[in-house]
């Protein structure tokens, strides 16, 4: 599982022309759902989320999570984080988990993030999206499930 974080001032998302989902202050986190991943996985991914402590404090220091600033989500679904580009142009999905598993694991991010942050935008799994942010910093972060517990 791969989440792309980034700490934005704002930020929405767009669906046929139409906001979908829109935040303030917070993070706009990209999501891909591997072969492989699960529950587990999605839990120890979704607390890292929610502890990184990348919010400045009084000293300027990366000190604070989005519960301390009460910050928001925009949690997008992005299967092409599993993009390998290793051999020619084209880039290959295949490691980018089945559609209806990673829907479905998607909706459990969503649903565990909705359980301590009140507000949580989405977008919508497997359509054609467009996503406006301001990117403070820029700040962003790659959290790979491979790496945190491999």
């Amino acid at each position: 599982m791969r989440f792309v974080i980034q700490v934005v001032s704002e930020a929405n998302v767009k669906i046929e022309g139409q906001i979908r989902g829109s935040i303030g202050k917070g993070f706009m986190v990209l999501i891909g759902v591997g072969q492989g991943d699960d529950e587990k996985i999605a839990d120890k991914m979704v607390s890292k989320l929610l502890g990184l402590r990348i919010f400045p404090d009084e000293n300027g220091k990366t000190n604070l999570s989005l519960s301390d600033v009460d910050g928001e989500l925009l949690l997008i679904s992005q299967f092409t984080l599993y993009a390998d580009c290793r051999k020619g142009n084209r880039p290959s999905f295949i490691n980018a988990g089945a559609p209806d598993e990673a829907e479905r694991l998607y909706e459990y991010i969503v649903s565990k993030c909705r359980e301590q942050i009140p507000k949580v935008g989405t977008g919508e799994f497997g359509a054609e999206m467009q996503v406006s942010l301001v990117n403070e910093g820029p700040f962003t972060i790659i959290l790979d499930s491979d790496v945190m517990m491999g």
